[in-house]
């Protein structure tokens, strides 16, 4: 009975929404192939094992200590290998970049990344994806086995299975592997951006790091996140981790309001999916125009108060 085996992302507390999604596609897949659906979960230290038992038929668990990608490709590795897996499922992230190529070439599979949808014809496994910066929708095709990985934001959330599974430790091997002197973590603030139903973004328009203030006040009157370009997070007014773009984090929320975003192409590419699209730019010939649902032309720091005070009448 073929096995799909979906690896689950987590914050150490709760599966993150990608996990959710790769669970969906994960079980499509296994139905069409007559199987079932396996699970890993891979550690620094702790792990939500009780809620991933919820949501497959088998978990593999494995405690790694600090990530690399050579221990975490060990471990999916080792799932893969206890379980028979045809397939690994798993969200796409910078983190999986990193090492489902090497589970890919050492399982001798094919790897079809940042899927937006995928199904099973004549026992190979075919998908689409974007490329070209999000203008064209591309079709790629697999036989089995295959590594795939889950664009964010693109498929329904999966729902726990009734009872739960059985949790299987793995003794994952010690791979040769850097080591890892020291980390930085960047402390979290609010919603986390890849799975924000909201997103406001500041551009190079908004002058200065001290107008992000507002930017951050928009965002959580609304329950959203912040976003930046990359001219703002490389004057170093924002964190990296906060760019949207084709060099930083691709977002698909329901709303997404650009603040002084001029449009260029490489933004775009990380955001143009989105439901809803508000921007602000007292540029009319901005390019961002040409994508957003809304546009309001006009001095966003005039634009941005009278935005937050209607957002307040509303929620009183």
């Amino acid at each position: 009975m073929p096995m799909v085996l979906v690896v689950l992302d987590h914050d150490g507390n709760r599966l993150k929404k990608g996990s959710l999604e790769a669970l969906t596609r994960a079980r499509d897949l296994a139905q069409a192939l007559g199987g079932k659906v396996a699970g890993v979960l891979l550690a620094e230290e702790k792990a939500p094992v009780e809620e991933a038992r919820k949501y497959v038929e088998v978990l593999y668990t494995a405690t790694l200590g600090p990530y690399t990608a050579e221990k975490w490709a060990a471990g999916v590795l080792k799932a893969a290998e206890a379980s028979g897996a045809k397939a690994v499922v798993a969200p796409s992230s910078r983190q999986s970049r990193a090492y489902l190529g090497r589970v890919a070439y050492a399982l001798r599979a094919g790897l079809l990344e940042d899927t937006l949808e995928s199904r099973v014809e004549g026992g190979e496994v075919h998908a689409t994806r974007y490329a070209y910066l999000n203008r064209v929708t591309q079709r790629v095709k697999a036989a089995l086995p295959v590594v795939l990985t889950v664009k964010p934001n693109t498929t329904p959330l999966a729902e726990p299975l009734p009872g739960e599974a059985e949790a299987v430790a793995l003794s994952v091997p010690e791979v040769p592997t850097v080591e890892v002197l020291e980390r930085l973590q960047e402390e979290k603030k609010g919603v986390s951006l890849t799975e924000a139903d909201v997103v406001v973004t500041g551009g190079r328009g908004m002058g200065s790091p001290e107008a992000f203030k507002l930017v951050e006040e928009l965002a959580a009157l609304l329950g959203g996140a912040v976003g930046a370009t990359r001219a703002v997070v490389d004057a170093g007014w924002r964190p990296y981790a906060e760019q949207v773009g084709q060099t930083g984090k691709t977002v698909q929320p329901s709303l997404y309001i650009a603040l002084g975003v001029s449009g260029a192409v490489q933004h775009l590419a990380g955001m143009n999916k989105s439901k809803y699209i508000v921007a602000v730019n007292k540029d009319p010939e901005a390019p961002i125009f040409k994508h957003a649902d809304y546009g309001i032309v006009g001095d966003v720091h005039q634009v941005l108060p009278a935005l937050i005070e209607a957002v307040k009448k509303l929620k009183d």
